[in-house]
């Protein structure tokens, strides 16, 4: 049986997560929680050396990457449920969505995140115990992310992250009120991995998302949420809660 390592369904968790839920695959669920930093022990960096979530095992093969571990899915556990275009246009076009949140929209968001949650679970540790924390972590630039949390980020760097979010919601509003689907016509990965750093933004990011000012992001937003597959994965898999907005 397949098995999946990862946090709870947000964010880049929630692209496989939202992928098998839709495809109708049976998984066994393995949620790791960030909080006790279990993706940074050795058990789990005998898995994905990398310290990282998500991490997918199918048999004798672990798959590391959120994107990527939702095309293995579509290419080597294929369904009745597709998520992918057939044609080789429509992949292209899927493929410059995932591109996209991947190298940019995650990025902007994923650092605000950081800033108003992550840092908190930290803050509380003496110094010798971050150290502690910090060596476990296989990966220099999140070494590097987790002091910036501990410490704060410069501010500098969140107004321009704050830009780049300002940015990406109006071009996702901007294509979403002309189109039901990232890719015309199907419901597709571009759709769950762009929905995956969306979800909520209307609750955490009100100044740039809401009905009023982006109406069909809201839209697409809701519509996901109201997909089978999701509800089956939000009561399925428990949210983690990282602590109140700073």
């Amino acid at each position: 049986m397949l098995k999946l390592y990862s946090f709870g369904p947000a964010a880049n968790s929630m692209k496989p997560l939202l992928t098998l839920f839709e495809k109708g695959l049976p998984f066994e669920a393995n949620r790791l929680d960030p909080a006790t930093f279990q993706h940074h022990s050795d058990w789990f960096k005998a898995i994905n050396p990398r310290g990282q979530v998500p991490a997918l095992v199918d048999g004798e093969h672990v798959i590391t990457e959120s994107t990527v571990i939702c095309e293995y899915l579509e290419d080597e556990h294929p369904t009745e449920v597709v998520l992918r275009p057939a044609d080789s246009f429509g992949r292209a076009q899927m493929r410059v969505w995932t591109k996209w949140v991947d190298e940019y929209f995650c990025w902007c968001v994923s650092t605000i995140g950081w800033h108003r949650y992550v840092g908190n679970m930290v803050k509380a540790l003496s110094d010798a115990e971050f150290e502690e924390k910090v060596a476990a972590i296989p990966v220099v630039e999140q070494q590097i992310k987790w002091r910036r949390a501990r410490e704060g980020f410069p501010q500098d760097m969140l107004d321009e992250e704050m830009r780049k979010i300002a940015f990406s919601v109006k071009r996702l509003d901007d294509h979403l009120r002309d189109n039901e689907w990232l890719v015309p016509g199907q419901f597709t990965l571009a759709d769950i991995c762009n929905f995956a750093i969306a979800n909520g933004m209307q609750f955490g990011f009100p100044e740039f998302v809401s009905k009023e000012a982006t109406p069909g992001l809201v839209r697409w937003i809701e519509q996901i949420n109201a997909r089978p597959a999701a509800k089956a994965m939000f009561g399925a898999v428990e949210l983690e809660k990282l602590g109140p907005r700073e």
